[in-house]
């Protein structure tokens, strides 16, 4: 009689010990691109690449070409070598959560830049983000309180909504970005500063934030002297942390400075892997990405959290119809649009009122409010008709009644537009002096 033994090694939960460390070779390095061949990667899989001083560079793949795998480092590399071992990296990539990151400074990889040590005992999860169901989104219903009197009044904004700040360089997106950073009421701040100068991470983090308010933020810095898939991870690292604040319950607030550095680090990758510019130099691909990002903020499907956005997007040369600005328009809901001329005035914050709109104002806002909103804007730009004649004697008094109004009222109109950038302007407070500005404008009811 013969007796059969079957052996199961799950049963004793041995440790697996693989065979053999597979890796691949480098073959070429063109410019920002790194070709690879002997590894079984797929797009968005991570390795390891040797240098010549036996340190390890991380990078990911962005596209292959037959058995030829296109890589880009994630940090700046050097002493790459001709047959430099490729080595890939198992598991999915992993980023801290929870409530034990507020207050912290991390990079693109999630790691810190504050000098306050690792992060440790907290969940790490996954990325990537599941898209979630239009359906079951919840509504934008309550208004937001920005501390900005010109936005409270004219511009209602809504928890949940997602709003652009158009500009050219030099006219304030940065010190508006900031006070909205301060007076804004949300449980967290998540601020991406993507591509923009080293300097201003500091001042950010010291002058717009302080001590109160980093307690409840975290600052995730890619800024422009990194590679750009760092700042693309980056990128994609704020807009997890929201989201996952968001899905938690809290009423989440989301600054990013700048989209615009964002699909210009995805030109430049696109530009690499030799996809064809399109629009002024920018591939396909760069519009494809932007609403893939900008849907992972809003509302979600927690019933009372919130996720508020704020992106800063940059026009060249004071351009409103360049394409990425074009582009983010059409998929925002709403764009606040500031103003060179004003800023050249001294007017601050430069917000052009008669060009900027929040798609979610009718409900968010009453009817009331509204109307005299829209009183406001009509005589603005009335008064924006003859302003340059003014000067040169131009206009005559008495001919029209409606432009005699506009004209004698501007200047409390720009003052109730002016703020400092210290001076904090509650969302009661705009409207009741909304109300009695257009009260003495001939608004009637």
């Amino acid at each position: 009689m013969r007796l059969t033994l079957k052996f199961n090694a799950d049963i004793l939960d041995w440790p697996k010990v693989p065979v053999a460390q597979v890796y691949g070779r480098l073959t070429r390095v063109n410019g920002l691109l790194l070709e690879a061949v002997g590894c079984q990667l797929g797009t968005g899989d991570r390795c390891h690449i040797e240098c010549r001083d036996k340190q390890l560079v991380e990078a990911e793949v962005v596209g292959f070409y037959k058995d030829t795998l296109c890589l880009m480092p994630i940090e700046a590399a050097s002493g790459l070598m001709p047959g430099a071992r490729v080595m890939p990296i198992e598991g999915r990539c992993l980023i801290p959560s929870g409530l034990g990151i507020l207050g912290r400074v991390l990079d693109g990889l999630g790691q810190p830049l504050d000098g306050l040590g690792c992060i440790k005992h907290l969940p790490h999860v996954p990325l990537q983000h599941k898209p979630t169901n239009p359906l079951m989104r919840k509504a934008i219903e309550e208004p937001l309180d920005v501390g900005i009197r010109a936005i409270n009044a004219l511009l209602p904004i809504g928890r949940g909504q997602r709003l652009g700040l158009f500009a050219g360089s030099g006219v304030g997106k940065s010190v508006l970005l900031g006070m909205m950073t301060r007076f804004t009421e949300a449980d967290v701040v998540v601020v991406g500063l993507i591509g923009e100068r080293g300097r201003e991470v500091k001042e950010f983090i010291d002058e717009s934030l302080g001590e109160e308010g980093r307690k409840r933020a975290v600052v995730i810095a890619a800024p422009a002297d990194t590679t750009p898939l760092m700042r693309m991870r980056a990128m994609r690292l704020c807009h997890h942390i929201a989201a996952t604040y968001r899905d938690q319950g809290k009423q989440v607030l989301l600054l990013v400075d700048s989209l615009t550095r964002y699909a210009q680090a995805q030109r430049e990758i696109a530009l690499s892997l030799g996809e064809p510019p399109a629009t002024k130099g920018y591939p396909p691909s760069a519009f494809a990405q932007l609403p893939s990002l900008v849907e992972m903020a809003g509302n979600g499907q927690h019933p009372t959290g919130t996720l508020t956005a704020f992106y800063t997007v940059l026009t060249e040369g004071d351009d409103q119809q360049d394409p990425i600005a074009d582009s983010a328009r059409a998929i925002l809901d709403g764009h606040i649009v500031l103003s060179r001329k004003l800023a050249e005035k001294g007017h601050f914050p430069a917000i052009d009122i008669g060009a900027s709109v929040s798609r979610l104002a009718t409900k968010v806002a009453s009817e009331e409010t509204l109307k005299q909103g829209q009183w406001f804007r009509h005589l603005n730009s009335r008064y924006n008709e003859v302003k340059d004649l003014l000067p040169l004697g131009g206009y005559q008094a008495g001919h029209d009644p409606e432009m005699d109004m506009a004209v004698s009222a501007y200047p409390k109109m720009a003052e109730f537009l002016r703020q400092s950038t210290n001076s904090q302007a509650d969302h009661a407070h705009s409207i009741t002096a909304l109300a009695q500005l257009v009260s003495n404008m001939g608004y009637s009811l």
